[in-house]
């Protein structure tokens, strides 16, 4: 299978879940290029964008898993070559 370029957003809306959110980046730490974490105090959230390089199984394999974590959401923009 082909290898991606992703975007992955992640919004923490419940900031006591990045020890998860981490925890699941590090399973995934072969595939990330880079990783950019800004705390949003005003909102009370944090935003988390990581760049991955990988097939598209991978990529919806981090995503899902990200995805079963209670206050959080997370969306995927992948290249389309």
């Amino acid at each position: 299978m082909d290898k991606r370029i992703a975007v992955v957003g992640i919004i923490l809306d419940d900031t006591n879940r990045a020890e998860e959110v981490n925890n699941v980046l590090h399973q995934y730490s072969e595939i990330i290029v880079g990783r950019m974490g800004l705390p949003y105090k005003e909102r009370g959230c944090s935003v988390i964008s990581v760049i991955v390089d990988a097939d598209t199984d991978k990529i919806s394999a981090l995503t899902g898993r990200l995805g079963k974590i209670s206050g959080i959401s997370v969306k995927a923009a992948i290249s389309k070559g």
